[in-house]
């Protein structure tokens, strides 16, 4: 053997990789987006998991594709986040379906139904059960395509400043409740506002408010709804679940390469797994040191979630006798969750019931 055509030759490969090395690199663009989010920055669940999502696609693509995250009211408010991003003012927003039912009831499946499914029902709805395909050729229409990108699991009724012992109780209550729920409680006599993270908490303690309902533990106590309203009500009957999407400004997603698609993708995913798994995590902690600052804990009357089962799915007859967008999704919604409630009646209700049931009586 020829030790210096082995050495040439080996050469010329190291030369080689030295070359492809680059050009590969060089080959995939540098891509630079702004991310609106609906949420303030003190909410490192819903806020972060959007930075969450930004800091992957930008460790996956070598720092060639990234995204800068803006709070609310950075570049516009937490409620036109969907406006932004269908004209292009940002390239993708991070944001909650169900603050735009006032353009289309419809854009409520996207987020949560209430009185709908829980988490992970939904989540099969969405990527198994067809959902995600409707809710995407519904927003066809508003210049945007969406990926679930967070989760907050069944959320709490809210902060009340006096009990709740009936339906009557309701009558003129100002509160702050966003989306389909409000239009519900609407129907049992509460006037419902719809305002941005950021701004709940001013309007509750001026008085402009008598309730309000947000999130869940973890969430509620940074926004410090305990000092000025005592009362803590459950279940958030008005979201089972609520998944937070990436919405993405259609142009701007058709031009990406196929790999940065693939790699955004999957890194919302992982932000809808990772956001719910942080919340169950941390909302246990949270309700107890609630509790230990004055939280006084309170289940909602019989005869207020009874009424409000009833007056939802009235409501949603009544709006799909009107909109065929609605009634295309919800008549889809309607049979899987009709399935669903079944499985999980033989296998996962009973489990979580004993397990309970026992823990109590240790």
């Amino acid at each position: 053997m020829d030790r210096r055509n082995v050495l040439k030759g080996a050469g010329l490969a190291a030369a080689a990789g030295v070359v492809a090395s680059p050009a590969i690199a060089q080959s995939q663009p540098e891509i630079r987006w702004r991310m609106a989010s609906s949420y303030p920055k003190s909410l490192d669940t819903l806020y972060g998991a959007g930075e969450m999502v930004a800091k992957r696609v930008a460790a996956a693509t070598d720092n060639k594709f990234q995204i800068q995250v803006f709070a609310a009211g950075e570049i516009v408010s937490g409620l036109q986040v969907l406006d932004a991003t269908q004209n292009g003012t940002v390239e993708c927003g991070y944001t909650l379906s169900s603050y735009y039912i006032g353009k289309d009831p419809t854009f409520m499946f996207d987020t949560s139904v209430p009185w709908g499914m829980n988490v992970r029902q939904h989540n099969g709805w969405m990527y198994y059960g067809g959902g995600l395909d409707l809710v995407r050729e519904f927003l066809k229409d508003y210049n945007v395509i969406s990926f679930p990108a967070g989760q907050t699991g069944a959320q709490m009724g809210g902060w009340f400043r006096k009990e709740i012992n009936s339906v009557a109780d309701l009558q003129g209550l100002k509160m702050r409740i966003a989306g389909m729920g409000g239009q519900i409680l609407q129907k049992l006599g509460v006037v419902p506002q719809v305002l941005a993270g950021g701004d709940i908490y001013p309007a509750l303690e001026r008085g402009t408010l008598d309730a309000v309902e947000f999130s869940g533990p973890y969430d509620d106590e940074k926004l410090g709804f305990v000092k000025v309203a005592k009362y803590y009500y459950y279940p958030g009957f008005w979201e089972g679940s609520a998944q937070p999407s990436l919405y993405v400004n259609m142009e701007k997603w058709n031009s990406l390469p196929a790999n940065y698609k693939a790699i955004l993708e999957a890194a919302c995913a992982e932000a809808n797994a990772l956001c719910m798994a942080k919340y169950d995590a941390q909302n246990a902690e949270a309700i107890r040191r609630l509790v230990s600052q004055g939280a006084q804990l309170r289940a909602f009357p019989r005869d207020v979630m009874e009424q409000s089962y009833k007056e939802a799915f009235k409501t949603y007859s009544d709006i799909a006798a009107s909109n065929a967008k609605f009634k295309k999704i919800f008549d889809h919604w309607s049979a899987f969750r009709e399935k669903e409630l079944t499985w999980f009646r033989i296998a996962e209700l009973p489990f979580d019931y004993f397990v309970n049931q026992q823990q109590g009586q240790r």
